[in-house]
């Protein structure tokens, strides 16, 4: 449901079929946003491996990576939870159908926040 929403809404859209496939896909800097759903591959603790990929990338790879995590208990666009699980932002699943407008709304105040340091760096906006 996820990904046919934002595919309507004009996103490239791929899923990973498990932790390894979704780790190797962002090891090749092919992705500009990654949504975790904190379910996903349960059996190879998928959360925990493409969460510490994350966490290990090089700051200047992991300003070109959105992170969201989707979750059933946080709540949507709180800031400070976001920080604290180091993520660009949460989208609670309750409010999963406003999620394109969401994301594009909580990127256009990232790249916002980074403009300038972006056009010094002379690379495009997410």
């Amino acid at each position: 449901m996820v990904a046919r929403g934002l595919a309507a809404n004009g996103y490239k859209v791929f899923v990973a079929e498990d932790a390894r496939q979704a780790v190797d896909r962002m090891r090749e800097n092919l992705l500009d946003i990654v949504l975790l759903d904190p379910r996903f591959d349960p059996v190879e603790q998928g959360p925990v491996f493409v969460t510490r990929e994350v966490n290990i990338l090089r700051p200047a790879q992991r300003r070109r990576l959105f992170f969201v995590l989707l979750s059933p208990s946080l709540r949507t666009m709180d800031a400070h939870t976001a920080f604290l699980n180091n993520v660009n932002a949460i989208i609670n699943v309750s409010e999963i159908y406003e999620l394109p407008s969401l994301i594009e709304r909580r990127v256009r105040e990232y790249n916002e926040l980074y403009k300038d340091f972006n056009n010094t760096l002379g690379v495009q906006a997410l």
